[in-house]
């Protein structure tokens, strides 16, 4: 059972480095989110590189200064995009690491949560899974170090399971990337209001990926 009082919420507020100026205020702050959410259905519609300043200060109703005054550049909106998908990921990797449990349920909470900024953040994942090349060398190795601090979280409840005999010997590399594509990949088919919500794919997810697909009593012919 995931107990969720003692941790932070799913819609926890993001820390100030995120905000691109600690020293700002809540109201900048929040006009600033306002612009990375309309721009990241910018991106997500159009692509990073088809859209130009012109078209993100439409979109946001400012004038070039006054849009400048939120974001410094075009690519630094590309990394607050990044750091949006990130920071909420990384939450949700920190609750459940907190929450404890078997390497299984381990497993199945960051699967939960996985999917839930996926379901959540669709036009960000977008951009996070597609526009990465374009971020020049120094944002892009901050987010690949972020990127592999995640997958190590991943790793590492694989790597428990391992050690427990509660999973039998596997990479646990190659199977935590196995386990990513799998859950990344549903945002391109995971919508609002479908049939299943995030929880029950994840739900069916952990079941697959930890009981496989293979009949413990197979039929006879």
């Amino acid at each position: 059972m995931r107990v969720r009082a003692e941790v932070p919420s799913k819609r926890a507020p993001r820390t100030a480095a995120s905000d691109g100026d600690p020293g700002r205020s809540e109201q900048w702050k929040a006009r600033r989110d306002v612009i990375i959410d309309t721009s990241a259905r910018v991106f997500a519609r159009g692509g990073y590189h088809a859209t130009g300043i012109a078209e993100l200060c439409e979109v946001n109703g400012f004038g070039k200064g006054a849009f400048y005054h939120y974001i410094g550049s075009k690519e630094e909106l590309l990394a607050a995009i990044h750091d949006r998908v990130m920071d909420e990921v990384m939450l949700g990797a920190d609750r459940v690491a907190a929450a404890g449990g078997s390497p299984s349920a381990q497993l199945a909470m960051l699967g939960d949560e996985l999917l839930d900024v996926i379901a959540r953040y669709p036009d960000h994942v977008w951009v996070f899974l597609h526009e990465f090349p374009a971020l020049t060398e120094g944002r892009a190795e901050q987010f690949r170090l972020r990127r592999r601090e995640y997958e190590g979280r991943v790793e590492a409840a694989l790597e428990a399971g391992i050690r427990s005999g509660e999973f039998r010997d596997l990479d646990p590399r190659l199977t935590a990337l196995a386990w990513l594509g799998m859950h990344n990949y549903t945002y391109l088919w995971l919508k609002a209001g479908g049939l299943l919500s995030a929880g029950d794919v994840a739900k069916r997810f952990a079941d697959l990926f930890n009981r496989g697909i293979v009949s413990p009593t197979p039929r006879a012919d």
